[in-house]
C-alpha cells in the first residue's frame, strides 16, 4: 500500500500513535485507513463511544486522539474532561461538524489542544496531528476566526479582571454617573475610601479620569 506523504512535509522518523473515536462506521473506517496509509502514523485503537474510550484507552495512552463530539451517551467533550486526567501527555483534536462558540470552548476548557471539522481534507488532518504532536494547537480556519472574534469581542470584559470586587463595583457606579458622595452611601462606605479605590481603579488600568476608565472597559 503506498504511503500518503503531504506535500512540502519533511521525512517523518517517529511513529505517531492515534486512536480515533468515532460513532460513524464509514468516517471512522476512513480516518483509520488514511493514518495507517501514511508514513509515520499509526492507528493503534478505534471506538464506538465515549464510554468504551474511558474504559479502555487508558490502557495504551496514544500520542494524538481524534474524538467526535457528539457521540451516543457521554459525548466527545464529557470524555476528552474524563480522559484527560487519566493520559495526561494524550493529545485531543476535536473531530466535529459544530461551528458554535460553545462546543469550541467546551472542548478547549476541556483539555482538547485542536478543533477540526470533519469537512477538513486528509492532508490538513495529518499535518495537524503531527502539529498537535510537536506542541501546536490546529484548527479549521472557520474555527480560528470564531476564536480571534470571540476573545476580541471580551477584550474589553477582560481589562476588568485586575480589579477587585469592590474595584468592579465603584466602576460600575462611576459609569452610571454617580458622584463619591452617592457611591459611599450606596455602598455604605467613607468617601475617602471611595477616592482611594478609584486612584487604584486608574492606575491599574492606566487611565486619568472617569471617562478614560469607561471608555477603556467599553473598548471604545
Amino acid at each position: 500500500m503506498q504511503l500518503y506523504q503531504s506535500p512540502g512535509r519533511a521525512p517523518i522518523t517517529t511513529m505517531i500513535t492515534v486512536a480515533i473515536i468515532e460513532d460513524i462506521k464509514e468516517i471512522k473506517e476512513g480516518l483509520e485507513l488514511l493514518i495507517d496509509s501514511s508514513e509515520g502514523f499509526s492507528c493503534i485503537k478505534t471506538f464506538a463511544t465515549g464510554e468504551e474510550a474511558i474504559k479502555d484507552l487508558p490502557a495504551v495512552c496514544p500520542d494524538v486522539v481524534l474524538m467526535d463530539i457528539n457521540l451516543p451517551g457521554i459525548n466527545g467533550i464529557e470524555a476528552v474532561r474524563n480522559l484527560k486526567t487519566k493520559c495526561p501527555t494524550t493529545q485531543f483534536i476535536m473531530s466535529t461538524v459544530y461551528e458554535d462558540d460553545e462546543n469550541i470552548f467546551e472542548s478547549l476548557k476541556a483539555g482538547a489542544s485542536g478543533y477540526l471539522l470533519k469537512k477538513t481534507a486528509p492532508s490538513k488532518i495529518l499535518d495537524s496531528i503531527m502539529e498537535v504532536y510537536h506542541g501546536g494547537s490546529p484548527m479549521s480556519s472557520q474555527i480560528a476566526r470564531k476564536v480571534i472574534a470571540s476573545f476580541q469581542q471580551k477584550k474589553s470584559i477582560d481589562e476588568t479582571d485586575i480589579l477587585t470586587n469592590r474595584e468592579k463595583e465603584i466602576l460600575k457606579l462611576l459609569s452610571k454617573g454617580l458622584r463619591y458622595k452617592e457611591i459611599a452611601a450606596e455602598l455604605s462606605i467613607s468617601m475617602d475610601t471611595v477616592r482611594t479605590h478609584t486612584r487604584h481603579i486608574y492606575e491599574k488600568l492606566q487611565v486619568q479620569s472617569r471617562t478614560e476608565a469607561i471608555n477603556k472597559i467599553m473598548g471604545k
